[in-house]
């Protein structure tokens, strides 16, 4: 701070070394007194752990906007606050780029390498490039404490990942079975419905597939019609399938129990075409008999639908798939060993060779669509750990109910009841090498066959030891030595591991003092597209293993978009890194960035058309601040945020002003030797108008910024503090404050001192929150009260609340009175183009006004009249001088400025006649147009309503203009 400050602001001078200084400092850290929180209370949030695979999007950025503004302010209300930094192992998300990585440098697989030694691979990877995103939270000020840092595979979490997995185990809510999920063919794991994009078929589609040919495209879209024909007989029934593949596991046909068609085919059987099973027709009331032929074939292993009607009928469940999508054995010797798709265009072959082809039509259709390999999604059945998740569902949908827990918006509330009441269990299985491996074994007993889809068979433990335990004594009469587990492959699923996350990063299941003080969170803020996947885990996973919510409240973010309302994706060139709107790009350099990702290079031509055509001159350098309050400023509650880029230049701009303000202005006027009273709340009686004025404003917006963060309203929050500084402080009491400075009167001076000091330093502190960097350079540049015992960090400075001396509405609406006469008199200088020397004078029949006129006006308008030379208040008996325009005030006061000798009234009658001239021709034209015979019948009715609001605007124009030339006549002849 012994360094002069820059001319203008630079956001690369001003964030360069705040936020290592207040990390070193330990300002980010609780702070505990004996132990213990501040009396003030606690505020607890955790960041939703990013995959550790890439780096952070503005998405992030207004997470941790969000988080890190609600963390300031509480800590600067005095309360013991924690964030907590964090990052998620992502675990199809991270093989996968280990594998590309693995694949382009060393031609190998993770295969070729073995489990251990592929692991290794990753932790390294993690290692070497999973700080980028910790970089970018320092970059973006987010004010966490790094000794908390965690990684859901550190040892802790681990250590609360398998704990939680046992219990739940051991009191059955964790179980085993054979059913089915979401099959990636090309990853061989099953996913999650969160990486499961439906894409949107009008009709007929050919697409390539990425484990098939890449020269072939399949058609999707449609939906062929076969027949089946009944045993012994050449009687046929037609049904019609949008997955023609999927017949070669057909194990029924359905019928509707009250279609009068089929009532005598049911308990009959067809015969499968290429392997001769006997399918039997079933009659099920799920069946629309008014659909298509009203006749439905069923697939339990690859329907979802036909799976839960496969329950209910004790169908054969047949799987026609190997783990890559191949036709298996179960298919048929005519097709095994295609890939699904070839299988489809063979089958359909086959049904036309046949005879048993019937049509194939157009039908718009959903595609199930794996985001991380952009594969065609398979339901396959799958032996997989699942979670019963319906009575701790029960528990959190209560305690949204009792109001233990809020979700705000309440839209997503509504979400939220969605679905939790109609919950499936949960597959927690993943056929991966990275991440948590479940903690079961399966119990192998020496000189026997055992079944692993057998649960008996099945036991979990902390460690393989207790498995062993729990094995003999499931098997007591088997001798230890003859029992060998072999743990299950797989791995959790990633959100298992976060749906412990605010607990697991505080020492559970120890009863650490992490869990007393500092859980439950006082909120979760995140995205409302993860509010299932994500929140209500958290919810249901924290109630069933601590006994409480996790959290107070839930608030849920906008989805960001970008300019045109497109979500962000790669392919479209529109995510954009946090760091090029802090540092500032070139378009060379955005589009170079494509190239080192994992994008197809027709994508990545793609994507850069996109940032061409978005960023032609690339991304301005604007600086953190400024992205952080453009983001607060776009959060006011909705689902989406379409972000222009730009716009964060209009906030950059901002922060020059406040640099202005505050040193150019504010230390220039205070003075070298300036010493600030030693109160922070002062009324001396000594204060101007103006004074007590700014105070009002000050006090109406430090109420109303606590009211809108308390209210999660982000957006007026902004406003609340962005209106202060420009409109009120800036505009309107800076400028005031220039004449009283120059003056002899050294009790104004210094009440005026008094008061541009409090609302520098008050308006610092209430930005701070959302704007960390420049307030904190700003703030420190100030001089400090003698009695401020925080005064090291403006972090640590308490936060403006509302204060009753204040307040005062009076002066709110004297000073409103005299800033009427302010823009009067504006209007008519500006009418007058009168620029500067400009005489003016007011009078008012109101003796309140003309008091305050006679006190403070002349000073609040010397300071805000810009081309005034002078402003004389007259009473009710003078008469203002000769040669005055008017301008009407209220019906009571007027201000007048003299204009004879100051204006070349000819030159302005010239002008407003060549106006006048202008207008009535457009009219005359304009007229004529609207007045022909076939004007009502052949003019489109939008079109005339333009046209008589435009006719309505010229005739108005032409009364303005003739009223301006009679009164410069008049004036001209006085």
């Amino acid at each position: 701070m012994t360094v002069p400050f820059a001319a203008a602001y630079n956001p690369v001078q001003v964030e360069a070394a705040w936020y290592s200084w207040w990390e070193k400092s330990g300002f980010f850290k609780p702070e505990l007194i004996n132990g213990e929180p501040r009396p003030e209370g606690t505020f607890v949030i955790s960041i939703p752990p990013p995959n550790v695979t890439g780096s952070l999007h503005l998405g992030h950025a207004l997470t941790n906007s969000i988080q890190d503004t609600l963390t300031r302010w509480n800590r600067m209300l005095g309360k013991t606050t924690l964030y907590v930094p964090g990052c998620d192992h992502a675990g199809i998300a991270t093989q996968i780029v280990v594998e590309k990585k693995l694949m382009k440098e060393r031609n190998l697989t993770r295969h070729d390498l073995g489990r251990e030694v592929f692991v290794k691979e990753i932790w390294k990877w993690k290692n070497e490039y999973g700080d980028k995103i910790y970089n970018q939270i320092r970059r973006l000020g987010t004010s966490v404490d790094w000794d908390r840092a965690a990684f859901t595979m550190d040892p802790g979490p681990s250590a609360a990942v398998t704990e939680a997995f046992v219990r739940l185990h051991e009191e059955g809510v964790i179980y085993r079975e054979n059913r089915l999920v979401n099959w990636c063919t090309k990853l061989k794991t099953a996913i999650s419905n969160l990486e499961v994009e439906n894409m949107e078929l009008t009709g007929s589609t050919f697409l390539t597939v990425p484990d098939h040919d890449p020269k072939k495209k399949y058609e999707f879209g449609v939906i062929v019609s076969f027949a089946y024909k009944f045993e012994g007989s050449d009687e046929e029934i037609v049904v019609a399938t949008t997955r023609l593949e999927t017949m070669l596991g057909d194990t029924a046909i359905a019928v509707n129990p009250t279609d009068e068609r089929y009532k005598s085919k049911v308990g009959k059987f067809v015969v499968h075409p290429f392997n001769g099973r006997k399918i039997p027709i079933i009659a099920d009331d799920y069946v629309d008999k008014d659909f298509g032929t009203g006749a439905v074939k069923i697939t339990p292993s690859h329907d979802q639908n036909d799976y839960a009607m496969g329950k209910r009928h004790n169908l054969p469940f047949i799987n026609i798939f190997t783990d890559d999508g191949k036709v298996n054995e179960e298919g048929g010797d005519l097709f095994t060993g295609l890939q699904r798709f070839d299988a489809r265009v063979a089958i359909l072959e086959a049904l036309k060779e046949r005879g048993l082809y019937k049509e194939t039509k157009p039908n718009p259709m959903q595609l199930p669509i794996c985001t991380r390999s952009n594969n065609v999604v398979e339901p396959l059945m799958k032996p997989q750990w699942w979670v019963d998740c319906k009575d701790m569902a029960a528990k959190a949908l209560e305690a949204v109910k009792s109001g233990e827990l809020e979700i705000i918006p309440k839209t997503s509330e509504k979400d939220w009841f969605l679905w939790l009441e109609k919950i499936q269990d949960w597959c927690i299985s993943r056929q991966l090498w990275w991440g948590h491996r479940v903690p079961a074994y399966f119990i192998k007993i020496k000189g026997q066959e055992n079944d692993a889809m057998e649960s008996k068979y099945w036991v979990s433990g902390r460690s393989e030891a207790e498995a062993l335990e729990k094995a003999h004594a499931r098997f007591p009469n088997v001798a230890k030595k003859d029992i060998i587990l072999e743990q299950d492959p797989d791995v959790l699923d990633t959100w298992f591991s976060s749906g412990l996350w605010p607990f697991s990063i505080q020492g559970w299941p120890q009863q650490t003092l992490g869990l007393k003080h500092f859980y439950p969170n006082a909120i979760l803020e995140t995205g409302w597209d993860i509010l299932f996947f994500w929140v209500a885990r958290m919810v249901m996973m924290g109630i069933k293993l601590t006994g409480k919510v996790p959290f107070k409240q839930v608030f849920c973010h906008a989805m960001v978009r970008d300019a045109h309302g497109r979500k962000m994706s790669k392919s479209l060139g529109n995510v954009i890194d946090p760091l090029d709107v802090i540092n500032g790009t070139t378009l060379a350099a955005l589009q170079k960035s494509l190239e080192g990702g994992n994008l197809d290079p027709r994508e990545v031509k793609k994507a850069q058309e996109g940032q061409a055509k978005d960023f032609p001159n690339g991304i301005p350098q604007c600086g953190t601040d400024a992205l952080r309050f453009t983001l607060l400023n776009y959060s006011s509650g909705g689902r989406d945020i379409n972000l222009d880029v730009l716009r964060i230049e209009g906030y950059r701009k901002f922060c020059n002003k406040l640099w202005n303000a505050v040193l150019k202005m504010g230390l220039d006027k205070l003075g070298a030797h300036f010493i600030p009273q030693p109160a922070e709340i002062y009324i001396t009686g000594k204060e101007s108008l103006a004074d007590l004025w700014i105070l009002h404003k000050l006090n109406i917006a430090a109420r109303e910024t606590n009211k809108a963060l308390e209210d999660r309203n982000f957006m007026q929050a902004t406003n609340v503090v962005y209106n202060f500084w420009m409109y009120e402080l800036c505009d309107v009491y800076l400028e005031i404050c220039k004449p009283v400075l120059a003056g002899t009167d050294e009790v104004q001076r210094r009440a005026c001192r008094d008061t541009l000091y409090t609302c520098l330093d008050a308006g610092l502190k209430l930005l701070h929150p959302m704007m960390p960097f420049v307030t904190e350079e700003l703030w420190q540049r100030l001089p400090r009260r003698d009695n401020d015992p925080l005064s090291k960090t403006i972090m640590k400075a308490k936060f403006p609340v509302e204060m009753a001396c204040w307040n005062n509405p009076q002066a709110d609406a004297d000073f409103e009175n005299v800033n009427k006469v302010v823009r009067a008199a504006r209007v008519l200088l500006a009418d007058y183009n009168i620029k500067k020397e400009g005489q003016l004078f007011v009078q008012t029949k109101n003796e309140v006004l003309y008091e305050t006129l006679q006190t403070e006006g002349v000073t609040i308008s010397t300071g805000l009249i810009k081309g005034a030379k002078s402003l004389k208040v007259l009473s009710q008996k003078e008469v203002p001088p000769a040669g005055c325009a008017v301008s009407p005030v209220s019906g009571d006061c007027n201000v007048y400025l003299l204009v004879k000798g100051m204006v070349d009234f000819d030159a302005e009658i010239t002008k407003l006649q060549a106006s006048k001239a202008k207008a009535a021709t457009a009219l005359a034209d304009l007229t004529k147009k609207m007045s022909a015979a076939d004007y009502k019948t052949k003019v489109k009715q939008e079109v005339q309503e333009t046209n008589s609001s435009k006719k309505s605007a010229l005739e108005t124009e032409l009364e303005t203009l003739s009223a301006a030339i009679k009164n410069f006549e008049g004036l001209k002849n006085m």
